[in-house]
């Protein structure tokens, strides 16, 4: 399949401020001093969070290109420790590979060669790029809006 329309609908839903909050909103000056903050009641701190969507994304781009993918453990392998922490550079490094692997889906789903429905050749039944990328827009849409709701609550705006 090669419509450009649906193309720029997949790219939109992976990057563009629609019907939700954007990745560079929620993280805009984001206190240092929180990164390792665990908001009550949850299991995880908001860098906990921002690199659950990290590794999901990565997971989900590995299965699309590599033959040789192998599937991680859910929920385990999608979630740091819980004692495991990050200072700055752990923070930017997270949202940098974030933002690296999302370019990388930003150029599949823009690159006319691939057809966006047909199965991905190394993957389950009724896999294909399009429904990866469904998976990560929507996936994405849903955490940014929480990380969003959990900086609202704990006054951090």
């Amino acid at each position: 399949m090669n419509d450009p329309h649906l193309r720029q609908q997949l790219v939109n839903a992976l990057t563009v401020r629609q019907a939700h909050q954007s990745f560079d909103d929620v993280i805009a000056d984001f206190p240092a001093a929180h990164f390792n903050t665990q908001p009550p009641g949850l299991p995880y701190t908001f860098w906990h969070l921002l690199e659950h969507m990290r590794i999901a994304q990565a997971d989900i781009l590995d299965y699309i290109q590599n033959p040789d993918y192998v599937s991680m453990k859910f929920p385990e392998d999608y979630w740091s420790p819980p004692d495991s922490q990050a200072d700055k550079a752990g923070w930017w490094n997270t949202i940098a590979r974030f933002k690296t692997d999302l370019a990388a889906l930003v150029a599949i789903a823009q690159d006319q060669d691939r057809d966006l429905i047909a199965q991905i050749p190394h993957g389950h039944p009724g896999h294909s790029i399009l429904r990866e990328i469904l998976i990560v827009a929507a996936h994405n849409a849903y955490h940014i809006g929480e990380f969003g709701s959990l900086r609202g609550t704990q006054g951090l705006w």
